[in-house]
């Protein structure tokens, strides 16, 4: 049997406090092949999660600590929806349908989900990043992260 308590949680904000990306993750799954992929994730306000989508896959996550606000995109970049997930609002949990735009927005820094989603993961095909959002690590992703706290639906980054 595994268990897992609150220190693993604190371990991983302590090694997303200390990483460049502002995040960390601890797979529950042994491998990549599983059918199921099962892992934690915490984040700082810091982490810049690039709008993606699953192709082939939904994802379904639950927030276990501190709060995310979840948004969701067109094709062409326009906000469809904003959710706040956890401390601070009333939902705890969503799931992504396969195919839809999205991105995360840690609102605390330590904010924890454990995601659950169909495997075996192959990194050529887990996500498809939108052209439209800067890719991580470029100077505009700071901009993008800076917009999508405030952005609504109908609001759309602009370069």
């Amino acid at each position: 049997m595994k268990v897992f308590g609150q220190t693993l949680l604190d371990e991983l904000a302590a090694r997303a406090a200390a990483a460049p990306r502002g995040r960390a993750h601890h797979n529950v799954h042994a491998a990549a092949e599983d059918l199921l992929q099962r892992f934690f994730v915490v984040a700082d306000r810091r982490s810049y999660f690039r709008p993606h989508r699953h192709t082939s896959r939904s994802e379904m996550a639950v927030v276990l600590r501190g709060g995310f606000d979840v948004l969701t995109f067109d094709a062409d970049g326009v906000v469809t929806a904003r959710w706040s997930i956890g401390e601070g609002g009333t939902e705890l949990a969503y799931e992504t349908p396969q195919d839809t735009w999205h991105t995360l927005l840690a609102r605390h820094d330590g904010s924890a989900f454990l995601e659950v989603k169909l495997g075996p993961y192959d990194p050529a095909t887990a996500a498809e990043f939108a052209a439209w959002a800067p890719v991580e690590g470029d100077p505009e992703a700071s901009g993008f992260l800076a917009w999508a706290q405030s952005a609504k639906p109908g609001d759309r980054f602009s370069r």
